[in-house]
This record gives structure tokens, sequence and C-alpha cells, in this order.
């Protein structure tokens, strides 16, 4: 049995800054839906690695790229994210 891989990323709007943890299923959940609605780029996403997956270089370098990911929508979207972003990054639990 393969343990499951939590990525814990830090997020930061304005002066508010915060963690959210996500599984890799969950940042390309969440991407398949913003490429359909907003039609951000789909390759924006770090691809999906099978082999070495668990590997601890290989989870810091795709936590790094996740990190990326989400500052670059972040930018994309500045007045107002999309709900399924916002869901996603617990604005609503964090930015009022």
């Amino acid at each position: 049995i393969s343990s499951l891989q939590v990525y814990i990323i830090q997020v930061s709007v304005g002066n508010h800054q915060w963690t959210v943890k996500h599984r890799y299923s969950d940042f390309h959940d969440l991407h398949e839906k913003l490429v359909s609605e907003k039609k951000i780029d789909k390759n924006l996403l770090p691809p999906k690695k099978i082999i070495g997956k668990n590997s601890k270089s290989l989870v810091e370098k795709r936590q790094k790229e996740l990190e990326v990911y989400l500052q670059t929508l972040l930018v994309k979207f500045p007045v107002t994210a999309p709900k399924v972003l916002s869901h996603f990054l617990h604005f609503d639990l964090y930015v009022s």
C-alpha cells in the first residue's frame, strides 16, 4: 500500500498568509475546472509523475512547483478569484 502524499502550500494574499493542504489529485481537479471554465493554460499544472513519486526530492520539487502554480493563478485573477479557486484556497476562512 502506497502512502498518500499531501502537499502543504503557503498562500499569501496581501497581508494575509496561511497554509492549505491538498493531494495532487485535488490540484488536478481544480486545474481541470479552471481549464474548462476560465480557459487557463492546460500545461500550467506540473505533470503527474508515476516513477519515484514518493521520493523526498521529488516531493519537495513538486511542492515548489505547486506553490508556483498557485501563485501564477493568483496573479492571473488579481481582483476576484474564481469560486473554485477561492474554495480550494479556503479564502472564506482567512480573507475578509
